[in-house]
């Protein structure tokens, strides 16, 4: 027997310590909501921020079904992220843990389900150019990780439009921002060994991390008034295409870097990619290769999208410029230097 939860009960994030689970936390407190994270270990500070925990696995049902029991919402960001890994570890955290986050959501009455997907899912290798929701998924897709978020969104689009449990799926476009821990840090540690992939006009949209929290919000705010919106994919980003490596020099730029020197061809960069691969996967070698096909392919072609459906049925308005954004992020960087003492990048 369903029990329909409270709809004044906490909003469960999962992955509250990732930088848009964090951030999502951040927003809804800010917003007077209880919120209640779960995740394998307790992100620190998240008690003082007078934050519920359950401590878990998303790949354990039982700990899921503990962590979603009187939520009256869930924001689903907990995944295995790019660009390398298992394909079993893909399977387990992405699909098994969504399908699992699905199924708890519906055995405790759970009313709305924000899942975090990621536009990776339609990519194809090619250009995308202003592409929307109808876009289909390629026939093959160039990593695992896409390929099981693509697995897990296609669960939730179809929960949502069972009835009962309304779910919305949002693919955020290459989020960014202060507190980032995964892409410029990467980025500044290779600084030095990059090289401009492809002929350097390709285009791309970015999401300021700000402005990606609050489309979930919107979300379900949106899920809360209008049911007709279960199912729904919506892409997120700031609405503001620029070439992929300005941007690139330019986040270098905010970290105290000079811009990237040198350039290879896209076709040159994915042989090298599939070399990486197959060394590493062939000498099972700890860590991520230098370079995959799907990161080779990612930085040098165009993937920009259409965000109108977003704006149109969620009232979601990018808020935070590139320039700004890139101005806070300098700042953040500063001040993390300072504290540090050492006044070097990240």
């Amino acid at each position: 027997m369903i029990r329909r939860a409270d709809d004044d009960g906490p909003v469960l994030v999962t992955g509250p310590g990732g930088f848009l689970g964090a951030a999502i936390v951040a927003a809804l407190l800010a917003r007077g909501r209880r919120v209640r994270g779960f995740s394998r270990s307790e992100p620190p500070g998240l008690t003082r921020l007078n934050v519920a925990f359950v401590r878990g696995d998303v790949a354990d049902a039982e700990a899921v079904d503990r962590a979603c029991r009187g939520a009256a919402a869930v924001f689903h960001t907990a995944a295995k992220p790019p660009p390398w890994g298992r394909r079993r570890d893909y399977e387990r955290t992405n699909v098994l843990g969504t399908r699992n986050v699905i199924a708890a959501c519906r055995r405790h009455g759970v009313r709305r389900l924000v899942y975090t997907s990621s536009p990776s899912v339609v990519f194809h290798g090619g250009d995308l150019e202003g592409v929307d929701e109808s876009h289909p998924y390629p026939a093959r897709h160039l990593a695992d990780y896409p390929a099981t978020k693509a697995e897990a969104e296609r669960a939730v689009v179809a929960a949502g439009k069972e009835g009962g449990l309304r779910t919305i799926v949002l693919r955020p476009h290459q989020i960014w921002g202060p507190g980032d821990p995964h892409f410029l840090p990467r980025l500044v540690r290779r600084a030095r060994r990059l090289r401009r992939i492809g002929d350097g006009h390709n285009r791309v949209d970015t999401t300021f991390i700000d402005d990606a929290a609050e489309a979930h919000l919107l979300a379900e705010q949106a899920l809360a008034a209008n049911a007709s919106l279960s199912g729904r994919i919506f892409f997120i980003s700031g609405g503001d295409p620029v070439p992929a490596w300005e941007m690139i020099d330019r986040l270098l730029g905010a970290a105290g870097l000079p811009p990237v020197r040198g350039a290879m061809s896209l076709a040159a960069a994915r042989r090298l990619g599939r070399a990486c691969e197959w060394i590493w996967r062939g000498l099972a070698l700890p860590g991520e290769p230098p370079l995959t096909r799907f990161v080779a392919t990612a930085l040098g072609t165009s993937h920009w999208f259409d965000i109108a459906a977003a704006r149109r049925d969620l009232g979601y308005r990018p808020a935070v410029s590139i320039a700004e954004g890139l101005e806070r992020l300098a700042r953040r960087l500063r001040e993390e230097a300072g504290h540090r003492g050492d006044g070097g990048t990240p």
